[in-house]
């Protein structure tokens, strides 16, 4: 286990629109406001792009990751934490979002980008005082949660 405590900063409250792009816009904003570790909370609608949702094997590693293509809009809810990358410092999120139409349920992981349909409240706290960064696991290929620098 690794553990690393910190305070919360400041809180930032996103109305993301149509056609902005998840993760991506999340990640800008926090390089503008230098925001470097968060807990961010997102709902609202989503469509046209992929989600991760899981490996083909998973004692394999690295694994080959499975995606599923996203066309039509659907309500999203959606959690992740933003720590910089080791090398370089840039904000990367990692949130997992639960997606679903009709009877339709989806879950995964948000990286390879989702477009906002109409709306994307996000809520973006901040974490001060932590030590953590993100690096490129050899095993996994995995962007992994570490001590800074690792």
């Amino acid at each position: 286990m690794i553990v690393s405590e910190g305070h919360i900063g400041r809180v930032f409250v996103l109305r993301l629109g149509d056609g902005d792009r998840i993760p991506d816009a999340i990640e800008a904003f926090a390089a503008e406001r230098e925001v470097t570790s968060a807990v961010v909370l997102a709902l609202g609608g989503l469509e046209k792009g992929k989600l991760v949702v899981g490996p083909e094997d998973g004692t394999v590693m690295p694994p080959t990751t499975m995606f599923a293509a996203i066309s039509r809009v659907h309500e999203a809810a959606a959690v992740g934490t933003l720590f910089p990358s080791a090398i370089g410092g840039k904000p990367m999120l990692h949130m997992h979002g639960v997606l679903g139409r009709g009877e339709e349920t989806r879950a995964g992981c948000v990286r390879p980008g989702l477009e906002v349909w109409k709306i994307f409240e996000v809520v973006v706290i901040e974490i001060l005082g932590t030590d953590l960064a993100r690096s490129k696991d050899p095993e996994t290929g995995f962007s992994l949660l570490g001590w800074a620098p690792l």
